[in-house]
């Protein structure tokens, strides 16, 4: 067991560390790379919008994927792992929208206008918000977990939605903008940072739904023992 322990705290040493790298190597290849002539600065925004808005694509996949195994087996870790990508996901997801209106701001001078990527994205936004909701009213655990796993596999249907809505519809979102290598270098390693970090409190966030599950149970257990060792036996009665 001590070994086991030691082995799991050893990896995810190894695997902090590695973000860690990450997300420096990213900070600096976003600091060094070239600034855009037409936007300036604010093209910058661009490495984090990307890379939040990947993240908020797969963690509604992972959700719905996670909740597709709890319907098939029955069993709440599964359901476990979808409430923790669909809360990471929530956070990316409103991410996505908070840096895609500063640089629509920058390019359109505009906060907001309703074309076809930016009308997919609110409306996975709303169905993360619609899928949590649901979490939090519900008691039962299985009742919110089937609930919820319907929810998270209908709405992964606006997902590939989300992915071609500017090559399906006509919009003002760019399709792929040209960059060069230096900033191409740049938001691969935002990407694979953020993506990094984002396992990493995947498996924390599992853990701790985990724990909060099993809480009650041990409570429960706790109780019952100590109620066993503070009622006297009827050895003592007699005694007495």
């Amino acid at each position: 067991m001590k070994s086991r322990m030691d082995s799991r705290t050893s990896r995810s040493g190894v695997s902090i560390a590695i973000t860690a790298g990450l997300l420096l190597a990213a900070g600096v290849a976003i600091a060094v790379a070239p600034t855009e002539e037409t936007m300036g600065v604010a093209q910058r925004i661009l490495y984090i919008h990307v890379s939040v808005a990947w993240l908020g694509l797969t963690g509604f996949l992972v959700m719905a994927g996670c909740a597709v195994a709890y319907l098939f087996r029955r069993n709440l870790g599964w359901d476990h792992w979808a409430q923790s990508a669909g809360e990471l996901g929530w956070v990316c997801c409103t991410l996505t929208l908070i840096t895609g209106s500063l640089w629509a701001r920058a390019a359109w001078g505009t906060w907001w206008t309703w074309e076809p990527r930016l009308l997919t994205a609110f409306i996975l936004w709303a169905l993360y918000s619609g899928y949590l909701l649901i979490r939090g009213l519900i008691g039962d655990s299985h009742h919110r977990a089937r609930l919820s796993a319907v929810v998270a596999i209908l709405g992964a249907l606006d997902v590939p939605l989300v992915v071609m809505a500017t090559r399906w519809f006509r919009g003002i979102h760019p399709v792929a903008p040209s960059m060069e290598p230096s900033m191409r270098i740049a938001l691969l390693l935002s990407v694979a940072a953020l993506t990094s970090l984002f396992a990493i409190l995947f498996a924390c966030r599992r853990t701790q739904i985990r724990i909060e599950h099993l809480m009650p149970q041990l409570e429960n257990q706790i109780d019952r023992s100590l109620n066993s060792t503070a009622r006297p036996s009827p050895t003592t009665m007699s005694h007495v």
